[in-house]
Order: structure tokens, then sequence, then C-alpha cells
């Protein structure tokens, strides 16, 4: 069984910065391609950011580029996001996925492009 978990969700002021992690519970799976998605109340999903796992290339989406980093520890079967700078409108639950096939979809944040997802870290912006 494959299991994303993700942590480090809270509650941080604007401006201020958060961390947040996913881990791979698995003892044979390999992602090609990790993604970070969030939603927000009354909103639908939207992709964050992904990595691709073997040359560790990034790709962002418009609202949070140059504010949010997402990176990897393959040894580790860790994903993260740094979130910097954070403004209210990046509160929400945010979701870890994967998925083992490598697919231009995936990198830009097509959401049925994969197949594993975690069950999400809740992330608040008030100061």
């Amino acid at each position: 069984e494959v299991q994303l978990v993700e942590s480090g969700g809270g509650s941080v002021p604007p401006g201020g910065s958060l961390k947040l992690s996913c881990l791979l519970v698995s003892s044979t799976e390999r992602m090609r391609i990790m993604a970070w998605f969030r939603q927000a109340l009354g909103k639908e999903r939207e992709w964050v950011a992904s990595i691709h796992t073997d040359d560790g290339s990034t790709y962002y989406a418009d609202p949070v580029k140059r504010r949010f980093t997402i990176a990897q520890d393959k040894p580790q079967n860790m994903w993260y996001l740094q979130m910097n700078t954070v403004v209210p409108a990046d509160a929400g639950q945010y979701f870890c996925a994967g998925t083992r096939s490598f697919t231009h979809g995936a990198l830009l944040g097509v959401a049925r492009e994969f197949g594993t997802w975690g069950q999400g870290t809740r992330v608040s912006v008030s100061s």
C-alpha cells in the first residue's frame, strides 16, 4: 500500500513562512512526479507546484512563483513545500500528490494525472 502523509500545517501570519512536509510511505513505489495542491474553503482544488523526481526540475503556479519552493529528499522519501511571504489567499488545505508516470500534464498540475494523494494539512493565515 502506498501512502502520502503530510505534516507541518498550522497558523502563520501574513508575510511569514511555513514549511510543509510529505512522506511517501511505501517500500517499493517510485513516484516520477510529486506535487502540492491546495483547496481553500468553498473553492476548487488548485495546483501549487510540481517536481520531477528524476532530475529535480520544478514547476510553479503563477500565484506562488518566487514565494514557494518545492524540494525533495529522495533517500528519505520526503518532499517539502517551503512557503515564504505568505498572503491570506494562501490559506487552505494542502495536499501532497504523486504519480508513477511521467506526463507533461502532471508537471503542469493536472490533478487527474496523479493517482496517489495524501489526506492534507491545513494552513491558516492570520495575524
